[in-house]
């Protein structure tokens, strides 16, 4: 005991002076190698490296370091044997020479700890895993905007960012691309729909008769005011929350009234809703103050995921549909993974698996009884208070405690935690106030979506301009738009990033304001052709620096929808209950409930934008899914591209492609009785353009040819060499692709 005391003596008088370097060489060789086990209340092995206290106190072996020297240190003995850190799969794990060189002197030294110092796992960001101080938690600041090359050009930031970093490599930006290119460009872009023939030619004379910077600015507004383009970017944000129209399971029964969610996220885009607005609608539209029916319908988000009526473990369950809010809410609105809290420490992120059941509390429903698990699928009309409403409220005011879950599993219930917010940045940290006895909900969510809404959190304006970006460029400023964490992807361009987000949340939180400031730059304007292609590439092959712009095919609705447009077809009515598109009887073939028939919508109803087709988890159409149709499980923030050869076979052979070649050579024959002129009126349809005297020459050779063949078949030859050859140019990388 005297030789103890005599130590801690020792530890207490030493700890002043050598507090420097315990800051500089031990504490983050402490924290990056053996914190993340030996901290909390039951730290591996009895041993709680978090403090003084507890590495003086030692574990279950003993003292943890010893007066008679370091060597005969366990710590420093399991250290040499390779045991800590511990192997991974049965690999040691030996720490390099100058670390244990580190480990040895300090105690050697007498182990000086500074008084009062606490070690926490996450204060630091280190090679292995981000802290507090990783970029994305730290607040957003207005960078000046870079001084451009040309003093007298005015156009907007955005170009100035990309510019200094163009230079500071090297390169020059691609030259501006031609105005028929930039005029479809915009439209697929804003709207997801090609220009006809007669837009594009007028817009190309507005070019041709003012600046082009002037012109750029009227078609921007022109489309950002067009009720498509609603429609079109309220697709990326289904992606998003992953939207669907049913529960998923064996059953998967049909969620009643989803539709209206997605018609809320059409109106909220078009109305340009403040960005913070509709978080907060979302999360808590039935706890506002201005609670209406679309205010309601807006908590749809949180009943949008899988639901099984039928589990195999209700009380299991309940954490399931517990996760699949945390997580499309984190995913959402901060791009950042905290569902892997759920069962321990986030590995790489500052998330505590506290903070995990903190954030969820504001979801929880409380224990598990007769209503409360019909609750979890969603509340009922009576609940709500509205009728035929796929919407979301509090069956209580005073939900009981939220317990965490040792490994997350529902029978291994640990302490309770604070209700409250996310503890990255702990200065915002907010417990959520208990609700009143006037109260009919919880008031949880509600604290939750201002805490994420506030222009002082750091994520969630920085992540939403990214989205925008994204989906205007192909890709993000972080190319890891989920993932603002430490595995994550650093964004190309953090100042531009931070000006975006700031002047983001400086005008209102308007979408609209960054989609025509990004709309409106020379980088959005660039042409995909470079003139220096090959340096550019050798450089930056993935175009980080936005030295041109990315060729992008269209996605699976646009593509569909821009068939539809070039036939005449498309039935362009807003909102309302979507329609079921046709399947084959093969893909039915394996559907699981065959007894179940599925009944497609009449012809001129599957008419509508894509964007109004019936989504089923269990029966996606094929012809989407080749094309890289997202997955409905999880929140998708960017689909997959792929390049397969069942994308071509689709397009050749598939019935919905062959049905608008057929309407297409229908339309093509009223224009015109000579074969020169439907030749033109098919290009027109399609590629928006005439054809060039080649083009119109092979054409002429295609219908004489197929017209032939047609005839020894014993069939209308006009008719089909017409819908042959349209069926050619809907196959075209013009048509397919967005320059």
């Amino acid at each position: 005991m005297t030789r103890i005391l005599t130590y801690v003596t020792f530890v207490l008088a030493a700890s002043t002076c050598y507090a420097a370097d315990f800051e500089h060489d031990v504490a983050p060789l402490l924290i990056r190698r053996c914190l993340e086990c030996h901290q909390g209340s039951e730290p591996s092995g009895g041993l709680s490296l978090k403090s003084r206290t507890g590495l003086l106190k030692g574990g279950e072996s003993g003292m943890a370091i010893s007066v008679d020297g370091a060597e005969e240190s366990y710590l420093l003995q399991r250290v040499h044997a390779g045991e800590m850190p511990p192997p991974v799969k049965g690999v040691s794990q030996h720490l390099p020479a100058n670390e244990v060189q580190i480990l040895a002197e300090w105690i050697a030294d007498g182990a000086p700890w500074p008084k009062g110092r606490s070690l926490d796992l996450y204060e630091v960001t280190t090679d292995v895993r981000g802290g507090r101080d990783w970029w994305a938690f730290q607040p957003v600041t207005r960078p000046n905007v870079p001084q451009r090359r040309d003093q007298t050009d005015t156009l907007n930031a955005i170009d100035a960012f990309i510019e200094a970093g163009l230079m500071r490599s090297g390169l020059k930006p691609a030259p501006i691309a031609d105005a028929r290119t930039l005029i479809r460009r915009m439209y697929f872009d804003v709207i997801g729909l090609p220009p006809t023939f007669d837009e594009l030619e007028q817009w190309k004379t507005r070019f041709a008769d003012n600046s082009d910077s002037l012109t750029v600015n009227e078609l921007a507004d022109d489309l950002l005011s067009n009720p498509q383009f609603g429609e079109r970017w309220a697709r990326y944000w289904l992606d998003l929350v992953r939207y669907a129209e049913t529960s998923g399971y064996e059953r998967d029964q049909p969620k009643p009234f989803a539709w209206k969610y997605r018609d809320w996220v059409v109106n909220a885009i078009n109305s340009d809703m403040p960005y913070n607005e509709f978080v907060r609608h979302q999360l808590a539209g039935d706890e506002i103050p201005t609670r209406d029916e679309q205010s309601v319908i807006a908590t749809g988000f949180l009943r949008l995921g899988t639901w099984n009526d039928e589990p195999n473990d209700d009380a299991d369950y309940r954490y399931e549909r517990l996760e699949d809010m945390v997580h499309a809410t984190s995913s959402a609105f901060l791009g950042l993974t905290v569902k892997c809290a759920r069962c321990h420490d986030h590995k790489f992120d500052p998330i505590p698996q506290d903070d995990y059941y903190r954030l969820a509390s504001a979801f929880w429903p409380g224990p598990i009884v007769a209503r409360t698990r019909k609750f979890l699928g969603g509340p009922s009309a009576e609940e709500l208070g509205i009728d035929n409403v796929l919407g979301w409220t509090d069956l209580t005011p005073s939900p009981p405690p939220l317990q965490v879950l040792k490994n997350g599993e529902s029978d291994k219930p640990m302490h309770a935690v604070e209700p409250g917010t996310l503890t990255f940045a702990p200065d915002l940290y907010a417990a959520f106030e208990p609700a009143t006895s006037e109260d009919k909900t919880s008031g949880r969510r509600r604290q939750l979506a201002n805490w994420i809404a506030s222009p002082k959190n750091p994520l969630t304006a920085r992540v939403f301009v990214n989205r925008l970006w994204q989906h205007h460029f192909g890709e993000g400023l972080v190319r890891s738009p989920n993932n603002f964490g430490y595995k994550g992807a650093l964004p190309t361009h953090p100042e531009l990033l931070d000006w975006l987000a700031s002047e983001l949340v400086d005008n209102n939180w308007s979408a609209k304001h960054i989609h025509r400031l990004i709309l409106t730059s020379r980088t959005w304007q660039q042409s995909s052709l470079h003139p220096n292609a090959h340096q550019a590439n050798t450089l930056d092959s993935g175009n980080k620096l936005w030295w041109r712009a990315n060729r992008r095919r269209l996605n699976a609705e646009a593509l569909r929808d821009a068939m539809l447009a070039a036939s005449g077809e498309l039935d362009k009515r807003i909102g309302g209950e979507g329609f079921k598109p046709s399947i084959s009887a093969e893909a039915l073939e394996g559907f699981s409930r065959k007894d179940a028939a599925y009944k497609a919508s009449p012809p001129d109803e599957q008419r509508r934008r894509s964007l109004y087709s019936f989504v089923s988890r269990s029966l996606m159409p094929p012809m989407m899914t080749t094309f890289d149709l997202c997955d409905t499980t999880l929140p998708c923030a960017q689909r997959d591209v792929t390049t397969v050869p069942t994308q071509a076979l689709a397009m050749l052979n598939n019935d919905f492609v062959y049905a608008r070649s057929e309407a297409l050579g229908r339309r093509v024959e009223t224009t015109s009785t000579k074969t020169d002129g439907q030749v033109v009126a098919a290009w027109k349809f399609i590629l928006s353009r005439e054809p060039t005297a080649n083009e119109q020459e092979l054409a002429q050779r295609h219908l004489e040819s197929q017209s032939r063949n047609f005839e020894s078949a014993g069939v209308d030859t006009k008719h089909h060499a017409l819908a042959s050859l349209c069926h050619v140019l809907l196959n075209s990388n013009e048509f397919l692709h967005i320059d």
